[in-house]
């Protein structure tokens, strides 16, 4: 198995996603079967037992204390992996060298006073004192953070509230505010589309579908995904809905949710009843009549809601999108050719999923009959980067845990743009391909279906991105909806033949 040896250094910091990237490229080096850099953490102490791989003097270090430990061949020399270590420590500090970084926030308001949004991203038990004194300094506050409280996000919220802020999250992962994209988001065409989103990948799509359209938005406003819950009460969904209420620039507004309380939800809805803006609402499953009683447009899906928005915004006729961009004959074409080769014992779809609103509209979409994965859940991400970030885990997933030899078709999402992995696609081909193969041995063959959440100018590169998946055998659909429609048809085809054949 490998003998453990580690490298500690002592009042060293390094950010943590920083040192989770250097964790999967120590553990790629020849000789070396587990690895962990990380500071001192009690996290991270708790992932080295897990993993095998501490010790006592790991255990015995601080937080403030830098180390690597690896489960590795004997002839492994801990000090060649160290210099390994600080050669890509050193590439990423290069990389980013030409960024301002205030060690404050004190320092950072001192220094650039005409700046009015602050995004806070620092360890859950930070991120309070720090968005509070954010506020009040008057800044509004893009909280990416997660792990704070919800006693302490209501007091951010009124707090916001009192002096007329955006308080955004915690846990808030996509906006795009004045045109510019924060954290997780795509590159849009500025427009006239304003968005109050509690979701991130619910809410790129939306933009992604606007974009692609033709249109663009004003303001993309993120809200943290408890906003609507009964405790916070969707108090910054009201506030940002009332700030695009009163923006000359926005003149269509789009709401997205998964479906709140129904006194959450009218509590929301009771302020658009009246409204001189269209309104597209977006709860992911909820009460589509109880949206049309209050004047707003109720959307059936997210890629649904972008193209009611863009059909407001032009005035034309707004009707539900049921279909697919492809025609008719190639989806039948791709649905005969998909189940040629399939037996009669395959039907299950595995939903193996980086996006979570996009795990959850295909998982409402079957009623939850079939099996979605998350890997953006908390169970998944302790320890590691967000799969937005890093998708390896889910390249892990699908060929080492995998799936039955009843699975007839895997759903996967990607997600591009800024802040998420450089190649997210190039990831996953080895998968791709070791997964198909194997259900070839079996005599079976694996459909796999995805979609790409992005625009041609995400610097991922959208087309090749489309093109390397479908020289793979990967059917690529142009929203998430569409895929997995056609998983649900290609999943009808088979059980008819079943059937059929009874």
């Amino acid at each position: 198995m490998g003998v453990v040896k580690y490298h500690i250094k002592k009042n060293t910091y390094y950010d943590s996603v920083t040192l989770m990237l250097i964790s999967k490229e120590v553990k790629k080096m020849e000789g070396v079967h587990e690895a962990l850099v990380g500071m001192g953490t009690d996290l991270n102490k708790e992932l080295a037992t897990h993993l095998g791989i501490s010790s006592e003097e790991i255990e015995c270090s601080g937080v403030n204390d830098f180390f690597v430990s690896l489960l590795c061949e004997e002839n492994i020399d801990i000090n060649d992996i160290m210099d390994n270590v600080n050669k890509l420590l050193t590439q990423k500090k290069k990389s980013s060298s030409s960024d301002y970084k205030p060690a404050t926030l004190r320092t950072a308001i001192k220094e650039e006073r005409d700046s009015n949004l602050v995004i806070v991203s620092v360890p859950g038990q930070y991120a309070y004192e720090e968005s509070k004194k954010a506020l009040e300094n008057n800044l509004h506050v893009m909280l990416f953070s997660d792990n704070v409280s919800l006693e302490e996000e209501r007091k951010l919220k009124d707090l916001a509230v009192e002096k007329g802020l955006l308080m955004m999250g915690p846990d808030c992962g996509t906006a795009i505010i004045n045109n510019i994209p924060l954290a997780f988001a795509n590159v849009i065409r500025k427009g006239n589309i304003g968005i109050v989103g509690a979701s991130g990948t619910g809410t790129q799509e939306v933009t992604v579908t606007i974009h692609r359209l033709g249109e663009g938005v004003s303001q993309v406003i993120g809200t943290g995904g408890r906003d609507l819950s009964f405790e916070i009460g969707g108090t910054m969904m009201l506030q940002g809905i009332e700030a695009l209420m009163n923006d000359e620039n926005t003149k269509v507004l789009v709401l997205i949710s998964k479906p709140p309380e129904e006194k959450i939800t009218e509590k929301i809805l009771l302020t658009l009843k009246n409204s001189p803006k269209p309104v597209v609402v977006c709860f992911i499953g909820g009460d589509k009549e109880l949206i049309k009683k209050y004047n707003a447009y109720p959307a059936l899906s997210l890629e649904d809601a972008g193209r009611k928005a863009v059909a407001l915004l032009r005035g034309e006729e707004v009707g539900d999108f049921h279909g697919f961009d492809t025609s008719h004959e190639e989806i039948i074409r791709i649905i005969e050719s998909e189940t040629f080769k399939m037996t009669s014992s395959q039907k299950d779809i595995l939903g193996l999923y980086t996006g979570g609103t996009l795990a959850y509209e295909s998982e409402i979409f079957f009623d939850k009959t079939q099996k979605f994965i998350d890997f953006g859940d908390d169970k998944y991400t302790k320890g590691r980067p967000h799969p937005m970030i890093d998708p390896s885990i889910r390249a892990e997933y699908l060929t080492k845990e995998g799936y039955s030899d009843n699975v007839a078709i895997v759903l996967l999402d990607f997600v591009i743009g800024y802040g998420a992995h450089e190649d997210p696609v190039g990831e996953m081909l080895p998968a791709i391909t070791e997964a198909k193969a194997k259900m070839e041995e079996k005599g079976k063959y694996l459909s796999i279906i995805a979609s790409i959440c992005g625009t041609e100018e995400d610097p991922q590169n959208l087309m090749e991105s489309k093109e390397r998946l479908k020289e793979a055998g990967v059917i690529v659909m142009n929203s998430n909806i569409q895929a997995t429609k056609l998983a649900s048809l290609i999943l009808d085809h088979i059980e008819n033949r079943r059937d059929a054949n009874v």
